[in-house]
């Protein structure tokens, strides 16, 4: 028997806020003092990264192929294969123009369907960062990448193929594959019927 579950918003009291870093991308740490709602006397401090949040497009083409990028990213020593993603830095902005924004940047492409496959918090217990995830279809080439966008440092080092759908549910399974974002929106494609193929 399946039972439907699901998270709920709580907000535990908060006694002290210090900030503790602000840097110049749109990202800040802070330090809460909170305690539980049934004992206010017991007060603990916890850490929170404050991020903007974060858009993911797996952008599917006729043939089943997504198209990955490969990017060297410093924190964990590792060429990843990715998907096109990008910071939700704009006030305001509605997560899917950000992913159409970001899929004609990174990407160079245009989608005719927009299909959001789901929204997660990336590292809740550190992190206020939700993960906006989009598939995109009906692909087209862009005409350009954006007036203002120029690629820099590590996304100026980053290439780009069209690999098998199929090929990244695997290699994310076998642990060749190890970038979250990547796996979570193939393994949603996949097992939330969006497939050509269910069964793969």
């Amino acid at each position: 028997m399946r039972v439907t579950i699901g998270d709920t918003a709580e907000q535990w009291p908060v006694h002290e806020i210090e900030r503790i870093w602000q840097g110049s991308a749109p990202f800040s740490v802070r330090q809460d003092v909170i305690s539980h709602p049934s004992d206010p006397e017991e007060q603990f401090g916890r850490l929170v990264l404050e991020h903007p949040g974060a858009v993911v497009i797996l952008a599917v083409d006729e043939q089943e192929r997504a198209f990955v990028v490969r990017q060297y990213r410093h924190p964990v020593g590792h060429r990843l294969v990715e998907l096109p993603v990008g910071l939700l830095d704009v006030p305001g902005e509605d997560p899917r123009v950000a992913a159409e924004r970001e899929l004609r940047e990174e990407a160079q492409l245009v989608a005719e369907e927009w299909t959001h496959l789901l929204t997660t918090y990336s590292s809740p217990g550190l992190s206020s960062e939700q993960i906006h995830y989009y598939l995109a279809r009906g692909l087209g080439e862009a005409p350009d990448r954006g007036a203002d966008f120029e690629l820099h440092h590590e996304e100026a080092d980053m290439t780009s193929e069209w690999v098998p759908v199929a090929d990244l549910l695997d290699g994310f399974l076998a642990g060749r594959l190890a970038n979250g974002p990547l796996g979570h929106a193939v393994l949603t494609y996949v097992m939330g019927g969006h497939a050509a193929d269910p069964s793969r």
